[in-house]
Formats: structure tokens, C-alpha cells, sequence
């Protein structure tokens, strides 16, 4: 998993409440293989018609089409335990989300792929999707580490978040590789269970 440690590019406002896995990843394409493809898979059925890509839809326009943070509203990933939506923000270019709430297993599945999830109060997300909309390119700033988030503007807005999940964010640690830093202890404990119990293993 990449490592996340400190971030600045282009936020785009979300205003929409209660945007599900679904809208990040349509059910059809749960299927697909990880990889750049899922760039094109996020948001799919907002950002394109029977025409093609809507001019219209946000991250189809510069300079959010190259967003790299989305400052959304409550409850964002709600709906199913779709891993693929998180895979669909990280390809597009996403990482990280600002919010007053998340989807719970979305907000896991987030730290799991290397994308951090902020929750600040709903009226300082409302505020920043504000200013990003008045201000198209503006750039917020993310410090993992000092557990900032940094405005154009020079507002630093901090933000929580657990202690296990900020070290495994900042060291580009998964599931698999938490568990690969015990190897010798899960080594020594499996060759003393043989010891113990050699019928078990006969």
C-alpha cells in the first residue's frame, strides 16, 4: 500500500448528502479487475449519458478532473461494503475525502487501499465546498503526521483520527503486512504448538 504521509492538490466540492457505493461504483462493474479502468468507473452513471462524458457533471471539468481531495457532505459511502468504490476514488486521482460523516465500512475499507477520510463539523465542510466552488483550482493542504488540514488561505482546521490507522496510513501498512511484522512471533508460537501437540500434526 502507497504511504500516506503529507498531500496538497485540487479539491472539489461534493454537495450531494448520503452519496453511496453505488454512485462511486455502479453494481455492474463490481467485477473488474483493480486498475486504471476503475479511473473511469467512478461516479460512471453521473458523469456520462448516451452521449458520452457530461460536461456538466464536476470531475469532468478542469480543473477538478484532476482532483486529488474530495470536501463532500454527511454520510458519504454509505450503502454496500463495496471495496471497488474505494477503488474507483484512488484511480480517478482521490486521496483523500473531507466530510462531516462516512459510510462505516467504507470508512475502513478507505485506510485499508492508503486513502484517508476526514471528518470535521458539518460547518466547516460546508464552508470549504463553498470557497472551492468560488474558487475552482484552490488547493487544501493535508498533513498526516501534525493531523492538519491546511487552506489556501492559511486556516488550519486539525482533525482526530485512531492512533493504529494514522500508523499504518503513514507507513503504507495492510492487513497483510501488519501481520507480516509478527512473522517471527507466529513462527515461534507454531513450532511450540507442534511441540506441544504432535498428534495434531501426525
Amino acid at each position: 500500500m502507497q504511504p500516506f504521509t503529507t498531500l496538497t492538490g485540487v479539491a472539489a466540492p461534493i454537495d450531494e448528502a448520503n452519496v453511496d457505493t453505488n454512485q462511486l461504483c455502479p453494481t455492474r462493474f463490481n467485477k473488474v479487475p483493480r486498475g486504471p479502468q476503475y479511473a473511469q468507473i467512478l461516479f460512471h452513471d453521473q458523469r456520462n449519458d448516451t452521449a458520452g462524458q457530461r460536461t456538466d457533471f464536476l470531475l469532468n471539468r478542469a480543473p477538478y478532473d484532476r482532483a486529488q481531495l474530495l470536501v463532500a457532505d454527511s454520510n458519504f459511502g454509505c450503502g454496500s461494503s463495496r471495496e471497488t468504490a474505494v477503488y474507483a476514488l484512488y484511480e480517478f486521482g482521490i486521496r483523500c475525502v473531507i466530510a462531516p460523516s462516512f459510510g462505516d465500512i467504507f470508512d475502513a475499507n478507505c485506510a485499508k487501499n492508503g486513502l484517508l477520510t476526514i471528518t470535521l463539523p458539518p460547518a466547516i465542510c460546508s464552508a470549504l465546498r463553498a470557497r472551492l466552488r468560488t474558487a475552482p483550482g484552490a488547493t487544501l493542504a493535508v498533513d498526516l503526521a501534525a493531523q492538519t488540514l491546511t487552506e489556501g488561505n492559511g486556516d488550519v482546521h486539525h482533525f482526530d483520527i485512531a492512533p493504529i490507522r494514522k500508523r499504518c496510513l503513514l507507513n503504507g501498512f495492510d492487513d497483510i503486512s501488519r501481520t507480516q511484522q509478527h512473522g517471527e512471533a507466529i513462527l515461534a508460537f507454531e513450532r511450540a504448538h507442534r511441540a506441544a501437540h504432535p498428534w495434531m500434526f501426525g
